[in-house]
């Protein structure tokens, strides 16, 4: 019923049309965002398959299983059409995909904690990715489509579960683009002929993706023999359809190294995907570029391209305007975080990238220990990508981004192409073994195999030392004080604890700026003045973090 006086109809009214209008925008907005379901060839459903338990952490589905091998890797054979082989990769890996989830979103809570702004960031995501299944393949959708089938019920809430799986492919992405800090800091290398120990193509890359230590509990390593294209493996973790390290029968390899992007507008093909497209159909470094060339991406990218039939290494450098194939006309290849290609070379972003950010130190210290090694085989590629050190053996303290080994890797990996042998890194981090496998061997098996333990590459030493069990401390302590910062989770620090954390650390600049970073929040900002500036006296990883450092100096100034 509408009220006797004059000026409270109006309200009322007013009220009630911005309602009206707020909730037809609202019902305009998820009808814009809603993602159609791909065209399925099969009427088959996740219900179809029954995934039989063969021993512990051991599952099958018909030819396609799932185990967990001796070394705590999960491993996975599929094979078959797009949306079915995609069906049974979710039977068998259910639950594995459920706790990656869970990480996953425990990690973005963390992160953001006000629902408010959780339901804004749902909002931007929705809207930005609101046309990405124009720029996927169909037979991508269709497999990630089949996969979806067995995702959890319990994010429904978030949104349905096809429309989550395509948003989390693209997740790398949209990190890296918006923000620096969420950057990928990966770095690679290839070697061949005189400076490769038997004379072929050697290429080893680190993986420095970090979403939170449970994140990277359960690897997996899937063996795909699809109905069309080529036979591959690729290293990552369950749910993830695209790739980020791999190779296959013809001898390409794949690793992504994320570089410097502009802010995009919306999303189009993620880069993993491109990755997988091109694993799976490319048996060449021409044919690898053509794929490349075709697909419009929304974040910069290098993709380091091995080939066994070309007998050389490539970088794919590719940007949403352009891209180049850099070839370093020697037998060896180093790549960061930055482009080298003459299409980039002048470009003001990669400029600035190079002078702001750790990239290029990290590109120097590879550089260094490779040329100390050559001629290089894999179990000193291994212990280049483990390394803590700075340029010139500078010690940094553990975890600085100046470091190829940061002590945050998902994963390291190692490929011999021409022979299609694959090492790849075992928890935690890039510390633990390296284990072997032939792709030869295991397609010519239909994936019955198991790893090479004979060809095992050992485990770092530094993981039986003092500093190890030191700097996971450190890391506790450290995630204890960033909670404490970005959340308000209590936490009150000592003053034995806060010796003890700059005794496990003490030449790292981020000991000094955690502790900075508390006492300001505390307001004590005398103290974290003092701290900040015992922080700029060490290595800092880049000149972007110095600016940042001094900026929060000035603000503890101004109280």
């Amino acid at each position: 019923m509408w009220p006797k006086n004059k000026a409270a109809r109006i309200v009322l009214k007013s009220v009630s049309i911005f309602v009206l209008i707020c909730g037809i925008l609202f019902g305009l907005f998820m009808l814009r965002i809603k993602v159609p379901t791909p065209r399925l060839e099969s009427t088959k459903t996740a219900e179809s398959y029954q995934r039989v338990q063969l021993g512990p952490d051991h599952y099958a589905v018909g030819n396609c299983w799932l185990k967990k091998n001796n070394h705590g890797i999960w491993e996975m054979y599929l094979e078959g059409s797009p949306y079915e082989r995609g069906l049974i990769y979710g039977v068998l890996a259910k639950e594995l995909m459920e706790k990656q989830e869970v990480h996953f979103v425990s990690q973005i809570k963390e992160m953001i904690p006000n629902a408010f702004f959780l339901q804004v960031l749902k909002g931007f995501v929705g809207w930005f990715n609101r046309d990405i299944y124009k720029y996927i393949p169909e037979e991508n959708q269709q497999e990630i489509y089949g996969v979806a089938q067995s995702f959890s019920d319990q994010f429904n809430y978030i949104g349905p579960k096809y429309y989550r799986i395509l948003n989390y492919h693209a997740a790398h992405d949209i990190g890296h683009a918006l923000t620096d800090l969420n950057m990928v800091g990966c770095t690679s290398f290839a070697v061949n002929h005189g400076l490769s120990n038997d004379s072929t193509l050697l290429i080893a890359r680190n993986f420095d993706f970090y979403m939170g230590d449970a994140f990277a509990e359960d690897k997996l390593i899937v063996f795909m023999n699809p109905d069309n294209g080529y036979k591959f493996a690729s290293y990552s973790w369950a749910g993830l359809t695209g790739v980020v390290s791999g190779m296959n029968e013809k001898g390409i390899t794949v690793t992504l190294n994320a570089s410097k992007s502009d802010i995009p507008y919306t999303a189009k093909e993620p880069i993993s995907l491109l990755a997988r497209e091109i694993l799976q159909y490319a048996g060449t470094i021409e044919e690898a570029a053509k794929i490349a060339k075709k697909s419009e991406t929304f974040v910069s990218e290098s993709l380091l391209i091995g080939s066994a039939a070309d007998d050389k290494a490539v970088i794919i450098e590719k940007s949403p305007q352009k891209m180049d194939v850099y070839e370093s006309g020697k037998d060896y290849l180093v790549c960061a975080n930055h482009y080298q290609g003459n299409a980039f070379v002048k470009d003001p972003v990669n400029i600035n990238n190079i002078k702001d950010t750790d990239s290029k130190s990290r590109f120097d210290r590879m550089s260094e220990l490779m040329t100390r090694k050559y001629p290089i085989d894999t179990k000193d590629a291994a212990e280049i990508l483990r390394d803590k050190m700075g340029v010139k053996d500078q010690f940094i303290g553990y975890g600085n981004a100046r470091s190829l080994n940061q002590l945050i890797a998902h994963h390291g990996i190692l490929f011999k192409p021409a022979r299609r042998e694959l090492w790849i890194s075992t928890p935690p981090y890039q510390l633990g073994e390296f284990i072997y496998y032939d792709l030869n061997k295991v397609f010519a098996q239909n994936g019955k195999f198991a790893a090479v333990d004979s060809l095992t590459i050992q485990k770092d030493p530094f993981l039986n030392s003092e500093d190890y069990k030191k700097f996971e401390a450190f890391k506790q302590t450290k995630q204890r004080i960033s909670k404490y910062v970005m959340l308000g989770i209590p936490f009150e620090l000592t003053p034995k604890e806060e010796m003890a954390f700059v005794a496990n650390n003490p030449e790292s600049y981020l000991t000094y700026l955690f502790l900075g970073d508390y006492y300001q929040k505390n307001k004590n900002f005398e103290k974290a003045i003092s701290y900040y500036q015992e922080s700029l006296l060490h290595v800092v990883s880049s000149l972007n973090e110095e600016k940042a450092i001094r900026a929060k100096i000035e603000e503890c100034k101004k109280g």
